[in-house]
C-alpha cells in the first residue's frame, strides 16, 4: 500500500551492483528482485522499498536513509562483518542510540535502536 506524501521508495547508486547485493545481504539479510544486469529491486514484506542503479557515477551525500535494528550491536557487527566502514561509532540521542557505516560504494547510511 502506498501512502500520499510518505517516501515510498530510495533508490541507491551502487558502482558493483553484485557487491552491493552481497552486502546488504550479509549485513541485513536482504533479498532481492533481479530486473537486468543494472538494477536490483529490494524485496518488502508488502512491497519493494527501494532499489540498486549500477553506475560509474556514485554521488554521495545528501539524505542519510535510517534503518531500524531491534538489536544495534549486532547489526554493527553484521555490517562490520560484511565489509562496511563505519563513519560514526555508536552514540545516544534521545529516545535511542545509532551508528553511521559506508557501504561499498560509499552510500551512507545510519542504524537506530530504542535503548
Amino acid at each position: 500500500m502506498h501512502t500520499h506524501h510518505d517516501i515510498d521508495y530510495v533508490e541507491f547508486t551502487v558502482r558493483d551492483l553484485a557487491a552491493a547485493k552481497r552486502f546488504y545481504s550479509a549485513a541485513f539479510g536482504w533479498e532481492f528482485t533481479d530486473y537486468g544486469p543494472e538494477y536490483a529491486g529490494i524485496k518488502g514484506k508488502d512491497r519493494e522499498p527501494g532499489g540498486f542503479r549500477q553506475s560509474d557515477d556514485v554521488r554521495t551525500g545528501g539524505p542519510l536513509p535510517v534503518l531500524y535494528s531491534r538489536g544495534l550491536e549486532a547489526s554493527l557487527a553484521a555490517v562490520r562483518s560484511a565489509g562496511g566502514t563505519i563513519t560514526t561509532e555508536p552514540f545516544d540521542f534521545p529516545g535511542g542510540r545509532r551508528f553511521h557505516f559506508k557501504d561499498p560504494s560509499g552510500n551512507e547510511l545510519a542504524v537506530w535502536s530504542e535503548r
